[in-house]
């Protein structure tokens, strides 16, 4: 058995493959004000943030304040193709379900986002009650409140949880907050995580050796 209680996973990029759907909407929406972003460009500033951080990355790049219905428009649009296109992140379902200790959701995400990806996906009846969204306590990372509350409200300390991020914010906000983080490769095309995370794997069957050390 492995020295880790509990694991807190991230929601987009670990949990659900949502990293190119939502950007892909940011970017496009983004465009209509002169960003000139492509997908590839949109995920590098925006990947791990959240919207509140995007659309000031965004006005930044414009030089101008954005209309105040554009978050309202990106949750309308993403939402109506998370609900056709998201899809789970393979392997995922396969841990969830070989995991021996506890677990949860700790995601930027507001809950709606996160219980709408989760139930599409088929992974929201693994997850109830045990959802944690930064908007809940208006705190985001790289602050690693989110995190902290995930872990005491299960009943951890710090040192006792594994973290599973997949961006260089979520590593940040782990490590912030004492907890140990694996950082999840599958989609990081800078190599961001390497080095930063205290592990890193680019497939989700590798999980549970890293944890318990059967690498």
């Amino acid at each position: 058995m492995g020295k880790y209680k509990c694991v807190i996973f991230d929601c987009d990029g670990v949990l659900v493959d949502s990293e190119a759907l939502s950007n892909g909407v940011l970017a496009e929406l983004a465009n209509e004000h002169g960003a000139d972003l492509n997908l590839e460009s949109a995920i590098k500033l925006f990947k791990g943030g959240s919207v509140g951080s995007c659309i000031s990355k965004i006005e930044k790049r414009i030089g101008k304040t954005l209309p105040e219905s554009f978050e309202s428009d990106y949750r309308r649009i993403s939402f109506e193709i998370f609900k056709t296109e998201m899809k789970a992140i393979e392997g995922v379902s396969e841990v969830l379900q070989q995991l021996e200790i506890p677990f949860c959701v700790a995601s930027s995400g507001p809950e709606e986002k996160i219980r709408l990806n989760l139930g599409v996906t088929g992974l929201l009846n693994q997850f109830e009650g045990k959802i944690f969204s930064c908007y809940t306590i208006n705190t985001w990372k790289p602050d690693p409140a989110v995190f902290l509350w995930a872990a005491k409200t299960m009943g951890f300390s710090p040192d006792e949880c594994l973290v599973i991020e997949d961006s260089f914010t979520g590593v940040t906000a782990a490590k912030a907050g004492g907890f140990d983080v694996f950082g999840f490769t599958q989609q990081d095309i800078y190599n961001e995580l390497q080095g930063h995370a205290t592990k890193t794997f680019n497939h989700m069957n590798q999980l549970l050796d890293l944890m318990y050390h059967r690498e």
